[in-house]
């Protein structure tokens, strides 16, 4: 693997529409050469993760994205979100985590892939802080970025939780481009941002198979009941209970739901938390469908979810029915 500063020096500050148009289409569609399945823990499942993620990379470059200038009501509804602090904190610390934990492994395929992955979210922290900048918004001073001391469980974490929030991301996302409240190019701008998060959790749902699969038996025990904490903890978080300090150490709440609750902020149009969450598992599966078949996908929460609609329609069809009975008699 070449320095990964290299990738940055290279990327083109002015590339043709024929470029952009050639490298999104390949950031969104990938499949590996390698013939016969591509079993989790083998050679070939391994170096076929490493290939996508090398291959399907998009050279854009935060420095020279044209942010379009907003009109007053867009500027306000963009500005008044309140995710921006968190968006920033969020791509710093995860930058970190995977630095750390690819500095730890020992084998070249996982280790590149990565160390590519933390460059990008690096690259995301760099797009939220320009946009943060070109549009005047007000953000309390960044937290001190420290190297986690344990970098496993600082790795799940960000892993799963990029899980969770890519995939309500996804939808909230498609909301706001359907309400129509955001230009266009402010939706363009993003998009890329939106499928490298998809990459992203593929490649966490893929190492995590191959890591389950070649960890002695041993330690496969103590290992899932780190993941069941995990989950523990991002479930803790997510119900608004986590806080945190600010750069100036002055202790701040946090919006940790606003993947759940953001609809009302991206859109002016109503809509159903079953349609909400519908909506979501169509956006993750057309994200994700351009990729070869045989990788494996992250299906926490989209089980989850389908589980949570398919309870719902059971309470709305047994509710109809009692209403009914009661009706009648």
């Amino acid at each position: 693997m070449n320095n990964l500063a290299d990738i940055y020096r290279h990327l083109p500050d002015q590339p043709s529409e024929k470029t952009l148009a050639r490298a999104d289409y390949e950031s969104r569609h990938w499949s590996s050469s390698i013939p016969g399945p591509l079993k989790p823990g083998t050679e070939d499942h391994k170096r076929a993760v490493a290939q996508m993620f090398r291959e399907t990379f998009n050279p854009y470059k935060p420095s020279v994205i044209a942010w379009p200038k907003l009109d007053p009501d867009t500027l306000h509804r963009i500005t008044s979100l309140p995710i921006w602090d968190i968006a920033v904190e969020t791509e710093g610390k995860a930058r970190l985590r995977m630095a750390a934990y690819a500095s730890m492994l020992d084998d070249p395929d996982m280790k590149d892939a990565l160390s590519r992955n933390a460059w990008e979210e690096n690259r995301h922290k760099e797009v939220l802080t320009k946009l943060v900048e070109a549009y005047d918004i007000k953000l309390p001073p960044e937290p001190d970025y420290i190297e986690p001391k344990d970098t496993e469980w600082a790795y799940l974490v960000t892993g799963f939780s990029e899980c969770v929030d890519s995939f309500f991301a996804f939808g909230l996302f498609a909301l706001a481009e359907r309400a129509g409240l955001f230009p266009m190019e402010l939706i363009e701008t993003f998009e890329p941002v939106m499928q490298e998060e998809c990459r992203h959790i593929l490649l966490f749902a893929n190492w995590l198979a191959w890591h389950r699969a070649t960890m002695p038996w041993w330690k496969r025990p103590w290992f899932e009941a780190r993941v069941l904490a995990v989950w523990v903890f991002l479930g803790y978080e997510r119900v608004g209970l986590a806080r945190s300090l600010d750069g100036e150490g002055n202790e701040r709440a946090q919006d940790n739901n606003f993947t759940v609750s953001g609809a009302k902020d991206m859109t002016n149009m109503d809509i159903a938390l079953p349609d909400l969450m519908q909506l979501c598992l169509s956006e993750n599966d057309r994200r994700f469908a351009g990729y070869d078949h045989r990788l494996l996908r992250p299906t926490t929460m989209p089980n989850m979810v389908r589980a949570a609609l398919a309870g719902m329609k059971l309470w709305n069809n047994v509710a109809a029915r009692f209403t009914k009975i009661k009706e009648a008699a």
